[in-house]
């Protein structure tokens, strides 16, 4: 067996939280996700079609949770002490911060640089990983990787060079292609079966998890307060503000509940805990696009309090927390194997509210999802009280 895999690969005992070198990763992404809130304003104050816009914001955030996910696996399996792993570190912040920097006019003249820079990173990722991996096992499944972002790099680069509609549809297949190949683990038909099992620390994915809910939350802020501070203050905007920092705590306590907390533990006592991690990868991008939609929402609320909310605000609005809520009920399902029946049924209050909010002003509308927010925050501070500590469920993910 190589040396140079031995030394590369995570050691049994090292330190199972993350390092400050990850969360100076994690940096990159609030001005990410950032860049994908205010691409998204612009296109909603503009009143083009709000269909079109919400799948080309889509796409791009799917790009960069494909990127962070990735990279946190590689911390995850590697030693994050190790040079090449801090280097591909790096280098994953150079591609993100240049994706980010192309997000405002990705779908039109700085695409390539978009596309080029997505690429860039996996296909580097793996020109290190895979050869220092020569004579282990590990290489098999790290080759797996490489090949399926070497399929998706076609439509990427393609898609960036052609223009229209085009590059939609080819940027639409590569990141389902992305997206695909992850949740199944990256198959290859080179792979033993138990090379395709991925090896997870429970306590370091689980704390990522949560570390990259708290970079949509920082989005949040940074987007409600860049929007305050750039208007004339009244009794409007302030209260679309407060209503804004109300909105995020409740997001936050929601989100920690019970499951929240529980997530490295169930990952750990799961039968199958690839089906966990699969489960709570699915959650998490839920939960972060539609804080990305509640940041988006809010800058519109306080940029225009008590103008006319038009049906594309309304969607963005109510929509934030709703995929939220779908999402936290996702990890709900993953921990406790079970449904979360007040996150359910925000969900439904919402959607039933939806079609009368056009006829209410946007700061209503921010009252409405607050309002759904703090009650399932109620039943959940009831619930801690009158009902015994649950444990996570051994069966995971719905087996």
């Amino acid at each position: 067996m190589s040396t140079r895999a031995v030394a590369l690969l995570r050691k049994p005992g090292q330190p199972q939280r993350p390092s400050l070198l990850e969360l100076f990763f994690d940096l990159v992404f609030i001005f990410a996700l950032n860049r994908v809130s205010k691409r998204l304003v612009e296109e909603l104050t503009e009143r083009r079609i709000v269909l079109v816009d919400a799948a080309e914001t889509l796409l791009l955030l799917l790009a960069f949770l494909v990127l962070w996910f990735v990279t946190a696996w590689v911390t995850d399996l590697y030693d994050p002490h190790q040079p090449q792993v801090q280097l591909l570190v790096y280098i994953s912040m150079l591609g993100a911060l240049m994706m980010a920097v192309a997000v405002p006019q990705a779908l039109g003249d700085t695409g390539l640089a978009f596309a080029g820079a997505y690429v860039a990173v996996h296909l580097i990722r793996g020109l290190v990983i895979v050869p220092s991996l020569r004579g282990h096992e590990a290489q098999r499944r790290a080759a797996g990787v490489v090949f399926w972002f070497a399929l998706s790099a076609v439509p990427w680069i393609v898609g960036a060079i052609v223009t229209g509609w085009v590059r939609g549809l080819l940027w639409t297949l590569a990141i389902v292609m992305d997206c695909t190949a992850l949740l199944l683990f990256y198959p290859a038909p080179w792979a033993r079966p138990s090379q395709r099992r991925w090896p997870v620390l429970a306590e370091y994915m689980s704390e990522r998890y949560r570390q990259f809910f708290i970079i949509a939350l920082g989005d949040l802020i940074l987007t409600t307060g860049s929007a305050y501070s750039d208007t004339s203050f009244s009794g409007g905007t302030a209260a679309a503000f407060a209503l804004s920092f109300v909105t995020t705590v409740l997001l936050f306590r929601v989100y920690l509940f019970r499951a929240g907390q529980l997530l490295p533990e169930a990952i750990r006592v799961a039968d199958q805990p690839a089906n966990l991690i699969r489960e709570a990868f699915l959650a998490h991008v839920l939960m972060v696009a539609g804080v990305v939609a509640v940041a988006v929402g809010y800058e519109i609320v306080i940029g225009a309090p008590f103008g006319r909310t038009t049906a594309a605000w309304a969607l963005v609005l109510l929509g934030g927390p709703m995929l939220f809520l779908i999402g936290r009920a996702l990890v709900e399902h993953a921990v406790f194997n079970r449904a979360s029946n007040s996150r359910i049924a925000g969900t439904l209050a919402l959607a039933g509210a939806a079609p009368f909010m056009v006829l209410v002003p946007p700061l209503a509308v921010a009252v409405t999802t607050v309002v759904v927010l703090a009650g399932i925050a109620a039943s959940d501070a009831v619930h801690a009280r009158s009902s015994p500590p649950e444990r996570p469920h051994p069966a995971g993910s719905g087996q």
